[in-house]
C-alpha cells in the first residue's frame, strides 16, 4: 500500500540518555576537578598557617623561658624567694617547673585569677620525661595540650616552661571549617554557573539528537518517504565543531532522503509494470479459457489430445488466479478504499474448513470457536480470501493425517484473533522472517510433508502469504507466525466492532 509519511516532529518525554550522560559527566568532572583543588588548597594553607603558628608559639615559649630562668639565684633551694610565674609578662596558662635530682617542685599553671594551680602526678610524669635538649615538644597534660621546653640550667637543675595549644588549635580548626564553608558555598555556585553553562554548550547536540531520534523514527522502510527533517541552520555552520557535525549529519540525511527517492520511483515503475502487466494478460487468459471450452464443446479428441487440452486448461486458470493476485496486490498497494460490512468470523471460519474438508479428507480438520459470534468491520471477499489463503496453505504443505485446527476467539483488548495451526514438520527457522514476502517459497524444505499426488495446479506462486499480510493490514490489525517442528500456528489480529469490543452485540 502507497502512502506518505510526513516527518511530524516527535514529542519528547526525557533528555536524550547520551547528551544527558555527556553533560552529567562534564559536571562531575568539573566538581572532581574544584575539589581536588579545593582539596589542596586547604591542605597547603592548613599546613602553613599550622607552621606559621608553631614558630610565633615557639619566640613566644624561648621569651616565657627566658623570663622564669633567674640567673641570681642559688644553686640549691628555691627561685630566691620569687616565683617563676610571677614574672613580668608571663600569659595566663603559662607552665613552670623546676626539676632537681629527679625531683619536681616549684611546679605549676598560672591561672586565670594569677594563682598558681598545682600538676598531678601525671604531669609530673611526663615532665621527667623531657629531654633537656632545649627543643620544643608537644604534650597533653591535665590542664590540656602543651608545648613544653625543658632547659638545663648553669646550678645543674632543669627549668621546664610550657604555653597551651589552644589558641593554635582553635586558630586552626576555624580556618579549617572557615575554608570547609567558603569551598562548599564556591562549588555550590560554580556548581550551578557550571550546570548552566554546559546546558547552554550542550543544547545544539541536544537538537541534534532530536533531529536524529524523529529521523529514526520514520518509516523508511516502504512507501512515499517525505525526509524533511534537517538541523537548523544556526546548528549546521561548519565553522564551529558542533556545526560541523550538524552539517555533517544534514548531507547524510540529502544522501538518504534521494536513495528514498530513487527507491520510490522504481518501486513505483515495477508496481505500475506488475499493474499493467497484469491487465494486459486478463484478456488473452480469458481468450484461452473460452477456447479451450468451446473446443472440449465442438470436437473430438483422442484420449492423448484430452488430456493435453485439460493440460491447456488447468494451466490457464491457474495463470488467471497468479493474474487476479497481482492485480489484488496492486489495488492494496494503491489504497484502494475496503468495501467494509459487518464479518461474523466464526461464520466465515465454518464455511472456509468445510470447503477444505472436501478438497483435503485425508486431513483432520478441528474447530475452536466461541458460544457467541465474533463480528468485524473489514472487507467480506478480502477477509474470506485471506482463510481460504491459511487453510490451503496448510493443506499443500501437510501430508495427510495432518490436524488442521482453526480457532476464533476475543481478546481483552478487544481485538478478534483467527488461528489456523497444524501439526506438521514446521516451516524451516531461517524461513520464518520471510514467509510473509513476495514471491517467497520454501519448496524444498516442504516439499517432502506436501500432500502426494498433488498436481503441478497445487503449486504456489509465493502470494499467497503476502496477500494475506496486506489485507489484514489494510484492516488496521497483523498476521505473525510461530512454528516449530510438529506445530505451526499462523495468527491474525483484527480489532472488534465497538459494541463487540465493549462485549454487546454488534450495534446496527
Amino acid at each position: 500500500m502507497t502512502s506518505v509519511h510526513t516527518a511530524e516532529p516527535q514529542p519528547r518525554s526525557w533528555l536524550k540518555p547520551a547528551t544527558w550522560h555527556l553533560r552529567t559527566r562534564l559536571i562531575l568532572l568539573a566538581m572532581a576537578l574544584l575539589i581536588a583543588i579545593c582539596g589542596a588548597v586547604g591542605v597547603a594553607s592548613y599546613a602553613s598557617m599550622d607552621s606559621f603558628l608553631t614558630r610565633q608559639l615557639d619566640e613566644q615559649l624561648s621569651q616565657a623561658a627566658a623570663r622564669s630562668n633567674d640567673p641570681g639565684r642559688p644553686p640549691s633551694g628555691g627561685f630566691n624567694g620569687r616565683d617563676p610565674l610571677d614574672s613580668r609578662g608571663q600569659s595566663v596558662g603559662t607552665l613552670n617547673a623546676r626539676i632537681l635530682n629527679g625531683q619536681v617542685n616549684s611546679a605549676g599553671f598560672l591561672a586565670p585569677d594569677t594563682t598558681r594551680s598545682a600538676l598531678s602526678s601525671e604531669d609530673k610524669q611526663v615532665l621527667l620525661a623531657l629531654a633537656t635538649d632545649a627543643r620544643p615538644v608537644d604534650r597533653t597534660l591535665s590542664n590540656g595540650d602543651y608545648r613544653l621546653i625543658a632547659v638545663k640550667t648553669s646550678f645543674g637543675d632543669v627549668l621546664v616552661t610550657g604555653l597551651p595549644l589552644a589558641a593554635k588549635e582553635s586558630t586552626l580548626t576555624s580556618l579549617v571549617w572557615t575554608f570547609v564553608f567558603v569551598s562548599l558555598g564556591g562549588l555550590l555556585l560554580i556548581g550551578l554557573v557550571g550546570t548552566v553553562l554546559i546546558r547552554r554548550t550542550m543544547k545544539p547536540l541536544e537538537q541534534l539528537s532530536e533531529v536524529a531520534t524523529r529521523v529514526s523514527q520514520l518509516p523508511l522502510d516502504a512507501g512515499e518517504v517525505a525526509l524533511a527533517v534537517r538541523v537548523p541552520p544556526s546548528n549546521s555552520n561548519p565553522g564551529t565543531e558542533v556545526g560541523s557535525v550538524g552539517h555533517a549529519l544534514n548531507l547524510m540525511l540529502d544522501n538518504v532522503a534521494n536513495a528514498l527517492q530513487a527507491r520510490q520511483k522504481s518501486e513505483t515503475k515495477v508496481r505500475q509494470f506488475v499493474a499493467d502487466a497484469s491487465h494486459e494478460l486478463r484478456t488473452p487468459l480469458t481468450a484461452i479459457r473460452g477456447y479451450t471450452e468451446l473446443m472440449r464443446m465442438t470436437e473430438n479428441f483422442t484420449p492423448d489430445g484430452e488430456k493435453s487440452l485439460a493440460r491447456v486448461q488447468s494451466q490457464s486458470e491457474r495463470m488467471t488466479a497468479l493474474v487476479e493476485d497481482l492485480l489484488l496486490l496492486a489495488r492494496l498497494d494503491e489504497g484502494q478504499p475496503l468495501k467494509l460490512a459487518e464479518v461474523d468470523l466464526t461464520q466465515l471460519v465454518v464455511e472456509g474448513v468445510s470447503d477444505e474438508k472436501v478438497m483435503a479428507p485425508g486431513h483432520t480438520w478441528r474447530l475452536e470457536l466461541p458460544d457467541e459470534p465474533v463480528v468485524v468491520n473489514g472487507d467480506p471477499s478480502q477477509l474470506r480470501q485471506v482463510l481460504m489463503n491459511l487453510l490451503s496453505n496448510a493443506r499443500k504443505h501437510t501430508p495427510p493425517g495432518t490436524t488442521v485446527v482453526t480457532g476464533v476467539e476475543k481478546t481483552p483488548e478487544g481485538a478478534a484473533v483467527v488461528t489456523v495451526t497444524d501439526d506438521g514438520g514446521g516451516i524451516p527457522p531461517e524461513f520464518v522472517d520471510q514467509v510473509f514476502a513476495r514471491f517467497a517459497r520454501a519448496d524444498a524444505a516442504r516439499a517432502g510433508t506436501s500432500a502426494p499426488g498433488a498436481s503441478a495446479a497445487e503449486g504456489t506462486s509465493g502470494l499467497g502469504l503476502s496477500i494475506v499480510e496486506s489485507i489484514v493490514e489494510a484492516h488496521g490489525g497483523r498476521v505473525t507466525v510461530t512454528s516449530q517442528p510438529g506445530r505451526t500456528q499462523f495468527a491474525l489480529r483484527i480489532p472488534l466492532m465497538r459494541g463487540m469490543a465493549q462485549g454487546g452485540a454488534p450495534s446496527s
